[in-house]
């Protein structure tokens, strides 16, 4: 397992590598432009070329962009809609540019007309951004909390999309422990877990599963509330280690997304990295008395 951080992109993309970098992660997530603004930011090709550069020297194994929070692809409105693809299609321009690996976004809301209808209005804007993906650039879904009309609010949402698009090979998912736990999952229960990575095999094939957001939960689990925590310091807890040490998960990268930025303190990826420790002996410890 990767373990990283979103980190800031102030100065220059290229230096969210050295930022990773002085924290000792090897994944990375980073906004591309600004995450509550619809202009996109124009990247020099000077700094794409660094950050590909110092990825290397890094050893930075796994790098995300996320789109920004302003997307809604299922919005009846066709201006937000538009804005939408554009400024995912930046993104993923950006993302291109960097040798990313995965843009993940939060697909959006249908505010209270139905996700029935939704799938035939989202589909459409992922069909036509899709095209820009790669072998090695994937496009991630991200489940979430469950608020309102929130789209992804379980994984047979996500896959109900996923059929919508003819299974594109391409079409990833990004999991998020506390979205996950706010929309009723007890990620810190092995055999609940066990189930709920079955039903996204199932659905979807875990192969489409590419990254993992590792946040703990101000709000307790079935709250549909999205308030990140800091990993171990929240209602999820300890329970975190059941999450981390899923064998389902092992290859994958792990982004913190609540890092508290204090230059090159480690503690936020310490404490990830203890617990998944601990979650894969128990699991370990768990098949051998089977």
């Amino acid at each position: 397992m990767r373990f990283g951080a979103h980190v800031s992109a102030a100065g220059g993309i290229s230096k969210a590598i050295d930022r990773i970098e002085a924290i000792g992660g090897d994944a990375v997530q980073v906004f591309t432009q600004s995450p509550r603004m619809w202009k996109p930011t124009a990247h020099a090709r000077e700094e794409l070329a660094r950050f590909r550069a110092r990825r290397e020297e890094a050893g930075v194994g796994a790098v995300a962009c996320h789109a920004l929070y302003l997307v809604n692809f299922a919005s009846r409105d066709e201006e937000i809609r538009a804005k939408s693809v554009a400024s995912l299609r930046a993104t993923m321009e950006t993302a291109r540019g960097i040798s990313a690996d995965a843009v993940v976004f939060h697909v959006g809301s249908h505010l209270g007309y139905g996700f029935d209808e939704a799938v035939s209005v989202v589909a459409p804007s992922l069909r036509e951004l899709l095209e820009l993906t790669t072998d090695d650039l994937w496009l991630c879904m991200e489940n979430a909390a469950g608020a309102g009309g929130t789209i992804g609010r379980s994984v047979a949402e996500l896959a109900v999309l996923c059929d919508a698009l003819g299974g594109h090979p391409r079409l990833g998912v990004c999991l998020d422990s506390c979205h996950w736990w706010a929309s009723g999952v007890d990620v810190t229960n092995a055999a609940v877990l066990d189930d709920a990575v079955r039903d996204l095999d199932d659905g979807m094939g875990l192969e489409r599963l590419r990254l993992l957001h590792v946040n703990d939960s101000k709000t307790p689990r079935g709250s549909n509330r999205d308030r990140h925590e800091l990993v171990g310091r929240g209602l999820i807890g300890d329970g975190l280690a059941t999450f981390l040490g899923h064998p389902a998960f092992a290859s994958l990268p792990a982004i913190v997304e609540t890092w508290e930025d204090k230059g090159a303190d480690t503690e936020d990826l310490d404490r990830m990295r203890t617990l998944h420790r601990r979650g894969s002996r128990r699991r370990r410890g768990a098949s051998s008395r089977r």
